[in-house]
């Protein structure tokens, strides 16, 4: 069966590489939290845990009536979330936010999910934008989800969104370099290959192909028209697999999603990808911690090659060795992404307002 160059190399033999490369990423996000002096004070949304992948030790107390003052516009989704310090989370000073909107006028920012304000221009907030507020267009849906660009145009002056070139960068999840080795322990696998998937289209790109893999191979699929899977059962039922498909409901840069982070690489499944190019994906994952369909000339060739590691554990164990210095999180709910805007407030002084949202994002 012909494979890409990267299923035929040695496993690990780009893992120094990236290791290193996620060290560096590691030690300059430390360096950009530590080297924060401008006072605030930040309240979060959602679970508590830490986010740093160096321990923060002893952040400044932030002085009394200097914090910053966000303004969440909406809960995104209409969905409320639990506020904290993110003083806790990041270790940086604190911002007052709140979605109280008697404080428009008072804010250093607005937060907008696009969203939620997409249908009208209406449902933005009042113009003209006060010269020193920031406009935050906060936005975790890829472009072919995220209508009504146009009238966003000359109003925002910062963006936050999983795309890296964000001026607030809030990605689905990433790795951090563990402090020492780890022995990551896989899960009993009993089953082959699962997927989860709520939006079922079939004339969609991904389900026509796994419309194509499943005469090759099983492929147990849960979700709307589909097995039933309760939240509170899915990592441990997905943990029972050996693979995972990973498949975005559209194509674009950047746009990797729970799917991989939480479902695959969350439950201990190895993720077969479909999405944007491998390359993409290497920016975020070492090159052999998935598979990706494109790796092969067609479905039936990718079902072989499953099949193939089903029956040689030891190659189907080379796709966990990166766990061995490097831990995935997914730690995306609403009171991180805040929090990264509250840091990027403190940190930057000079904005710019965007004058073609809706190009660039496309």
């Amino acid at each position: 069966m012909p494979l890409s160059e990267h299923m035929k190399s040695p496993p690990c033999r780009h893992l120094p590489i990236f290791i290193l490369s996620q060290f560096i990423t590691a030690f300059c996000l430390f360096a950009y939290i530590r080297l924060s002096k401008d006072p605030g004070q930040e309240v979060q949304a959602g679970q508590p845990s830490t986010l740093t992948t160096q321990p923060v030790n002893n952040p400044t107390t932030p002085q009394p009536g200097s914090e910053l003052t966000i303004l969440l516009w909406t809960w995104p989704f209409g969905q409320h979330a639990a506020l904290r310090k993110c003083s806790k989370l990041l270790g940086i000073h604190d911002c007052h936010i709140t979605a109280n909107r008697s404080w428009y006028l008072k804010a250093d920012a607005v937060i907008v999910h696009h969203r939620d304000v997409c249908s009208s221009p209406k449902t933005l907030p009042e113009g003209p934008r006060p010269p020193s507020q920031r406009w935050i267009w906060f936005n975790l849906e890829s472009p072919t989800h995220s209508p009504n660009l146009g009238f966003m145009d000359n109003l925002f002056n910062l963006t936050m969104s999983y795309r890296r070139d964000s001026d607030i960068f809030t990605p689905y999840g990433w790795l951090e370099v563990l402090s020492q080795p780890q022995n990551f322990s896989i899960p009993a696998k009993s089953k082959l290959v699962a997927w989860v998937v709520s939006n079922w289209n079939p004339d969609s790109r991904r389900v026509q192909y796994y419309e194509e893999l499943k005469k090759y191979i099983h492929v147990d699929v849960y979700g709307r028209k589909h097995m039933s899977l309760p939240r509170d059962k899915q990592l441990s039922t997905l943990s029972q697999y050996k693979f995972y498909l990973a498949f975005e409901n559209s194509l674009h840069e950047d746009y990797i999603t729970e799917k991989l982070w939480s479902n695959a690489l969350g439950s201990g499944a190895v993720p077969v990808v479909s999405g944007p190019p491998r390359e993409n994906y290497e920016r975020f994952l070492p090159p052999d911690a998935f598979i990706h369909i494109n790796d092969f000339p067609s479905a039936q060739g990718l079902a072989q090659y499953l099949q193939e590691l089903d029956k040689d554990l030891v190659r189907y164990q080379r796709y966990f060795q990166w766990r061995t210095w490097l831990n995935p999180s997914e730690r995306t709910y609403l009171a991180i992404h805040l929090c990264k805007a509250c840091q990027a407030l403190q940190m930057t002084q000079t904005y710019q307002t965007r004058p073609a949202l809706s190009k660039w994002f496309h």
